[in-house]
């Protein structure tokens, strides 16, 4: 899946620079791959009920990415996605108490 956009519970939106650098794969081994910019991740995932969904830590790179990332925010924001909902060929995750919504595109 690759970044589309975050809409905040606040109604600002976020879009990145290059969609190909924001990416989750999520394997049927609840194994979770990300590459967040300029890092790459790994961790676990677990849907305990159809449309809920619980992300494990996540190990990642430490580079610096530079001014105007969304990295920052995507990994202080990903322990708090609780939903998620495929519609139209996008994965929508959902942040607990309205705090927004990630939006991805299937990878082609």
């Amino acid at each position: 899946w690759r970044l589309v956009r975050f809409q905040g519970g606040d109604d600002q939106v976020l879009t990145p620079d290059d969609a190909s650098k924001y990416t989750l794969s999520f394997s049927v081994d609840g194994r979770l791959a990300a590459r967040i910019d300029c890092n790459r991740g790994s961790g676990t995932w677990q849907s305990p009920e159809p449309g809920r969904l619980e992300l494990g830590a996540m190990a990642l790179t430490r580079a610096m990415c530079p001014p105007g990332s969304l990295h920052d925010q995507i990994v202080r924001q990903l322990p708090f996605v609780r939903s998620y909902l495929i519609r139209d060929g996008h994965l929508f995750l959902s942040l607990m108490a309205d705090g927004g919504i990630y939006e991805f595109e299937s990878l082609p």
